[in-house]
């Protein structure tokens, strides 16, 4: 006698089949190991898990960090790339100001528009030159923290609360296991399943950032800018005149008498955790 098999019956087979064949890929269901392939932390508890993102984070030489954070209840998005001896990108405030850092070594610049620097003759004599931030300026510490790779990531990587191990997913095209706080109210980070455990995004405690990490330890090429893309002002950063703070203080080469200050002068204060 010849089998028959009726047509809905094959298909159902085709079907489970499909299903399984892409649940294998997020490593759940139809048998498959959901730590084949993988660094195995997803196997730990969330503490450690944690504990080894954070020691992978420390003994990097460098990651490129981007996104949103609030500090201090300002708002800032960050695009920097950062390793071990410095690091450049770009920082832009809740009211649109724009600047550009670069630090090689301790010596550490700033770029921005004229409109950053306020209204005066010389902001445009400032617009878009590195000025080098001398390290006697009292912002110098607060623009540095934003090039200081673990100073970020120290601020950064903290979960406030219980923590419990979350589910499988993806970060980019980089699997990833999850880790949340107080059932995400404490924040949440993704950590890599692939190679060394890097941290790959994280979220922050009451909606306060969200910021991505990755090419870490790719290298970072940091070079001085050019000697006439540079204005030096000597031991203080140029303050506007209407101030009162800062007549016949600026002694470097940047020229024009009348010395303007940063728009919003708090705005280079680094992110907290």
């Amino acid at each position: 006698m010849t089998a028959y098999f009726p047509a809905v019956r094959l298909r159902r087979a085709t079907f489970v089949g499909a299903l399984c064949a892409g649940l294998a890929v997020v490593a759940t269901g139809c048998g498959a190991d959901p730590d084949e392939g993988t660094n195995g932390v997803g196997k730990l508890s969330a503490e450690q898990i944690e504990t080894k993102a954070k020691a992978a984070a420390t003994e990097a030489r460098s990651v490129h960090l981007s996104g949103a954070l609030v500090s201090g209840g300002k708002s800032f998005t960050l695009d920097m790339r950062l390793g071990a001896d410095g690091g450049s990108g770009e920082v832009k405030a809740q009211d649109d100001t724009t600047f550009q850092l670069l630090r090689v070594g301790e010596q550490l610049y700033l770029k921005a528009g004229a409109k950053f620097w306020g209204q005066s003759e010389a902001a445009g004599k400032l617009g878009d030159k590195f000025v080098k931030v001398p390290e006697a300026d009292p912002s110098y510490k607060q623009f540095r923290g934003f090039t200081d790779m673990h100073v970020l990531l120290d601020g950064l990587l903290g979960l406030d609360g219980k923590l419990a191990k979350g589910g499988y997913s993806k970060v980019g095209h980089t699997r990833a296991v999850q880790v949340t706080a107080e059932e995400g109210a404490g924040g949440k980070l993704s950590v890599s399943l692939e190679g060394t455990p890097y941290p790959l995004l994280m979220e922050r405690a009451g909606g306060a950032g969200r910021v991505v990490l990755e090419d870490w330890g790719k290298p970072v090429e940091l070079n001085p800018p050019a000697q006439d893309q540079t204005v030096d002002y000597g031991s203080q950063l140029p303050t506007t005149k209407g101030q009162g703070t800062g007549q016949g203080q600026g002694q470097g080469t940047g020229s024009g008498s009348t010395q303007p200050a940063p728009k919003g002068s708090g705005q280079g204060t680094a992110p907290k955790g």
